[in-house]
């Protein structure tokens, strides 16, 4: 399958900032998909400079709703009005300052499949619970309590984040990553059956230019999910270029 490396501009960029990094990433890469998820202010503008492209949009949150009286969130619905393809559920920011458990995710997931958008489900484990010998099962929980029937046939992704690692600059060992990976296979096969042997399964946490190569050859990586490199576009496509041929 085609590896896919997703950029996730978390909150940050005004309108001319956000063409500009849109513009230099229209390009693609040669050996990946790119997806880059900017705040949703700017989706509808980024979506309109990468028609063409080969760069999918996508968006950082949704709501499980279709509408309704719901202020400040949107809906599925909505991203996909604007353009959105893709849309990231369960990053750990989101399950740690807003408070969202398993239960919130697996209904925004089941959302966004009715608007048609391609959901991509965060899944990791805390420091304390990785020193704690728990990383395994807390992933495996989070992956049987988040994911529905019919993510695996619509193209949903999982990215696994280890929280410890989001923003730091520390990665696990590729031991360990490749470990993780092989844990989410396991249980998305055993769960779903052989079509979860194809689900892409994402890294993400720290990756940058310097470890990427490392990192995407280890197997049952299909990607990655970059947050800081992102906002760069030489990084972001240097990450991409080291996916292997």
């Amino acid at each position: 399958m085609r590896p896919l490396i997703a950029g996730n501009w978390k909150m940050n960029g005004n309108q001319r900032e956000a063409a500009r990094l849109a513009e230099a990433l229209r390009g693609g890469a040669e050996n990946a998909d790119l997806l880059i998820c900017p705040p949703f202010v700017h989706i509808h503008q980024v979506a309109a400079l990468m028609l063409g492209s080969r760069v999918a949009v996508g968006a950082q949150d949704c709501h499980a709703a279709h509408h309704g009286a719901h202020t400040g969130d949107v809906s599925a619905a909505m991203l996909r009005d604007v353009g959105a393809t893709h849309v990231i559920l369960g990053h750990s920011e989101r399950r740690t300052n807003h408070g969202e458990n398993d239960a919130a995710v697996l209904a925004k997931t089941e959302a966004a499949l009715t608007a048609g958008l391609i959901p991509i489900i965060c899944v990791g484990e805390t420091e304390a619970e990785r020193l704690s010998g728990l990383a395994d099962s807390v992933v495996e929980k989070q992956l049987g309590g988040s994911i529905p029937y019919g993510f695996i046939t619509a193209g949903g992704i999982v990215a696994y984040e280890p929280v410890w690692a989001i923003g730091t600059g520390r990665t696990p060992t590729d031991r360990d990553i490749a470990a993780m990976h092989a844990t989410m296979r396991t249980a998305l096969v055993e769960r779903f059956g052989p079509a979860a042997r194809t689900t892409r399964l994402l890294y993400g946490g720290s990756v940058k230019p310097s470890n990427a190569a490392a990192i995407m050859a280890l197997p049952d990586v299909d990607g990655a999910l970059v947050g800081g490199a992102s906002l760069v576009a030489e990084d972001f496509l240097a990450i991409a270029g080291a996916v292997p041929e």
